[in-house]
């Protein structure tokens, strides 16, 4: 295996793993944002991940 296709095989499962464990979601955010709300600045890192916490535990969350 060339250097060329690991580097770019570990670049690509480093990325599916961001993914899976929702690490890359202000990265989207930001991508989305730049594209569909432009001329409006995006919010800080530190708000986004506030708001992502406020939305995850606030109401209910049980089954039953």
């Amino acid at each position: 295996m060339s250097v060329q296709r690991l580097t770019h095989w570990l670049a690509s499962s480093w990325n599916m793993i961001r993914s899976l464990a929702t690490d890359d979601a202000y990265d989207q955010y930001l991508a989305h944002h730049a594209q569909s709300h432009a001329g409006v600045p995006p919010m800080s890192r530190q708000t986004f991940y506030l708001q992502q916490q406020q939305s995850k535990w606030t109401g209910v969350s049980r089954c039953c």
